[in-house]
């Protein structure tokens, strides 16, 4: 049998979303308690005021209302139960299973209790035998203490100041090794730089994550701690894997060894980059520079930029789609969306003679710099040079492109394939001017 033949979970995926939604509003929190509170409320209220009918029906329909929240998760995995074990795998660990069940059997109990509570007055006594009585009594004491005993908790879910997530030493939880409260702070989304847990089990008691947990990394050390294996991708409990390095030294060691492998890739694959655009001739400028830089400069979002100062505002629109600027802000196409591109950068204290032989595209706009310290940065930490070589004022920037059309024919450029040259000199001039 297979997960797309379990009706009850398939019917659940349905309707969990707009059950989570309703859910999450106010009289529904703490498992339906203010819901409970406003159900009696109106009932007292009818009986102070005479209303007893209008009283049940408000009473009644609170308590029908969280009934129905509560009843269909019991009826579909209990469906699946009949339907075969493999049906019930579908809806997390057996340990999960057991606790939310024993939740959702918790949580009917008030409102059964309220709906009890507003019957109307019997008008004549029935004397029920003492085996009747008994019955009922003993029906009664069972079937609390097996509620009792599935509702509870199995174990304790820790917040997040008390196993220490922050890392400043105030935890109150000692039982706990710091591995296992790591793997709970990233399970439950505590731990730094996560802004949510896992879902389905960040709200679960530590116990069960942690045998979980456990369970997991023993899956996965039988395969060399990777987390990726068939057979650990396919577990019930595989949420957790992202989670399980602090747990599972074998999956530490792995994605330490993975981590470092694409590392090694990734500097291989810059290294030769900038060899590809160390390989491109030096310009040779007409004038002297003020200075001169050559770097291989990276971007995710199509430019490379600069920003002087307070600037808040957006990166400026591109004149040609090459170039823009504001008042402390300069912008240039380096790539299509993510790339790099083969950029020189020029400092000039007067306007260098126009160069367009050998070059696609050269616009000029004006920039107004408002510290006289701009200077251009990419993606990945590198940056120019100070461009602006008279200080706070109005410049002009040059900027000469080649290699664009390379960029769009095909998906995978030569290497090196876009070069930027960009001269930066004073001028009051306002208009941007497109020489090729």
């Amino acid at each position: 049998m297979w997960v797309g033949s379990c009706l009850g979970n398939q019917i659940n995926e349905l309707i969990e979303y707009p059950e989570r939604v309703v859910r999450d509003l106010p009289l529904f929190w703490f498992g339906g308690a203010p819901m409970i509170v406003v159900a009696f409320a109106c009932w007292y209220l009818g009986v102070r005021t005479g209303r007893h009918r209008l009283g049940r029906i408000i009473a009644r329909s609170g308590a029908v209302t969280l009934l129905f929240f509560r009843l269909p998760e019991l009826l579909l995995f209990t469906l699946d139960g009949a339907l075969g074990p493999q049906c019930l795998e579908a809806w997390g660990p057996s340990e999960m299973l057991s606790w939310n069940a024993g939740m959702n059997l918790y949580f009917l109990a008030p409102p059964i209790l309220v709906l009890l509570a507003v019957r109307p007055a019997r008008r004549r006594f029935v004397r029920r035998g003492r085996f009747s009585r008994t019955a009922v009594a003993i029906l009664t004491l069972m079937t609390t203490l097996l509620a009792v005993d599935q509702a509870a908790p199995p174990g304790k879910m820790s917040s997040e100041g008390e196993l220490d997530c922050a890392g400043f030493g105030d935890g109150t939880v000692h039982d706990l090794t710091k591995a296992e409260k790591d793997f709970l702070c990233q399970v439950r989304g505590y731990a730094p730089f996560i802004n949510d847990g896992i879902e389905g089990w960040d709200e679960v008691p530590d116990r069960v994550v942690l045998t979980q947990g456990r369970s997991l990394c023993r899956l996965a050390e039988q395969h060399g701690g990777e987390i990726n294996a068939p057979a650990v991708r396919e577990a019930p409990h595989v949420a957790l894997a992202g989670a399980l390095g602090p747990l599972c030294p074998a999956v530490a060691r792995a994605q330490e060894l993975a981590g470092r492998r694409q590392q090694e890739e990734e500097d291989a694959y810059v290294a030769k980059k900038e060899k590809a655009c160390a390989a491109h001739p030096a310009h040779r400028p007409k004038i002297d520079p003020v200075r001169q830089h050559r770097a291989t400069m990276w971007t995710e979002f199509w430019t490379i930029n600069g920003w002087e100062g307070e600037y808040e505002g957006a990166a400026p629109d591109l004149v040609k789609d090459l170039v823009g600027s504001e008042r402390g802000a300069l912008s240039v196409w380096a790539a299509d969306e993510s790339g790099y591109a083969c950029v020189t950068t020029e400092s000039y204290t007067r306007p260098p003679p126009l160069e367009t032989k050998g070059w696609k595209e050269v616009v000029e706009v004006a920039y107004e710099s408002p510290s006289g310290s701009l200077t251009l940065g990419d993606g990945w930490g590198n940056t120019s040079p100070k461009l602006t070589a008279d200080g706070p004022g109005s410049y002009r920037v040059r900027v000469h492109l080649r290699g664009r059309e390379r960029v769009y024919q095909v998906p995978y450029p030569p290497d090196g394939a876009v070069e930027l040259l960009i001269m930066v000199f004073p001028g009051k001039r306002k208009e941007p001017t497109v020489y090729r």
